[in-house]
């Protein structure tokens, strides 16, 4: 089993853990260019994938030069895209931008080869990020707003979500080596709790059809498997239906 990461500076954290914890029988691969992107964790470069518009772009090109050769496709974004002007209070992409970079996303994946699967933004801590001297600020509240906007995206298009904002806040104190990014107990347990969801997901989901990548039809659209989305939950509940629990 093939998995690719487009993600932000947590996903390169938690991907060293990710790739051991996945073992044998499955191949772990991102979005290229770690060194470039560990110069500068807050500035997207490399393998960091940045904001909803950096990863449209990202695969968009990906598309036009032949897809991605993986069974899943692991995409995260919004860290970068709720970075406030503490002058003017703008986000760098507005919520309403962001939940159309998000379908053209879907979009873009939809012929390709790998399945999507989408990753909820991870918390910050506001009151050690927002001080006098950094240039951008981030608001807990936003991540959870925008979080609620790709969880409606993600739901219309029948993308399985993995709730690692939700997780990762369950894990208590002592979370943050900085601002926004974790220590590496906490990546560790991340990249566990993405393992072994990926683990139970590939039990489940339906074998994709031996099909080389120029063979699909242009904008053709996968048939959504009946009873998704789901969204591992992280507990003994384990998968939960959001359909089922909006009725």
């Amino acid at each position: 089993m093939k998995v690719y990461v487009v993600g932000d500076s947590i996903s390169i954290q938690y991907g060293p853990h990710l790739k051991a914890y996945l073992g044998p029988g499955w191949d772990y691969a991102r979005k290229e260019g770690e060194e470039e992107a560990l110069l500068n964790l807050d500035h997207p470069q490399g393998a960091n994938g940045g904001d909803s518009s950096m990863v449209l772009a990202f695969l968009e090109g990906k598309a036009r030069s032949g897809g991605i050769d993986a069974d899943l496709l692991l995409v995260n974004c919004g860290l970068h895209d709720i970075k406030t002007d503490p002058s003017s209070g703008r986000r760098q992409v507005p919520s309403q931008r962001y939940g159309q970079n998000l379908r053209r996303i879907v979009q873009t994946v939809a012929p390709l080869r790998p399945e999507l699967v989408w990753i909820r933004t991870t918390p910050c801590d506001e009151a050690v990020h927002n001080h006098p001297a950094m240039t951008f600020h981030r608001f807990s509240a936003d991540a959870e707003a925008y979080n609620r906007v790709a969880d409606r995206v993600m739901r219309d298009a029948g993308v399985p979500c993995i709730d690692l904002h939700t997780f990762t806040k369950n894990l208590g104190g002592d979370l943050y080596c900085d601002h926004v990014h974790f220590h590496d107990h906490v990546r560790e347990k991340q990249a566990a709790f993405i393992a072994g969801w990926l683990a139970a997901y590939a039990q489940v989901m339906p074998a994709a059809p031996a099909q080389p990548l120029s063979a699909r039809r242009p904008g053709a659209r996968r048939r959504r498997r009946r009873g998704w989305p789901l969204r591992w939950a992280g507990t003994a509940r384990g998968w939960t239906d959001r359909r089922a629990r909006a009725r």
